[in-house]
């Protein structure tokens, strides 16, 4: 069984996706990209810029599922130049702080509309005691 889930606090979907769904206890959020929910344009600026509004799109659409970022287990960061680790890092620090989730950071060719990061996360939907 899953649902999808929408939030009109972040970008919509640019192709044939939803930006979530929740299944069998877990929430799967497809990357997300720096794009502004309000001008549908990607936000000028560096890495650092881009990798916030990035997480705060995941941001809204966990709101919208009624979990946070104490949620999330595992993210996967994509980025245009690995060089920018660094920049991303430092702004994604300031998501996770405690029980930071497994992650996998790589470098792409290249992302959609010419953004420099995208990020796409698992979260669970509960507390679970393991």
């Amino acid at each position: 069984m899953k649902k999808v889930v929408h939030s009109k606090c972040a970008p919509a979907a640019i192709g044939p996706y939803s930006q979530a769904i929740k299944s069998n206890g877990f929430l799967f959020v497809s990357g997300q990209i720096p794009i502004n929910p309000e001008s549908g344009e990607i936000v000028e600026g560096g890495v650092d810029v881009q990798t916030r509004q990035s997480l705060e799109n995941l941001k809204a659409i966990l709101n919208d599922a009624g979990i946070g970022f104490e949620n999330v287990v595992k993210t996967t960061v994509f980025l245009k130049n690995i060089n920018d680790f660094v920049a991303m890092n430092t702004v994604y620090a300031n998501y996770f702080r405690e029980q930071c989730p497994a992650r996998a950071c790589v470098e792409v060719s290249n992302l959609p509309k010419g953004a420099l990061v995208e990020i796409e996360l698992i979260a669970t939907m509960g507390e679970y005691s393991y």
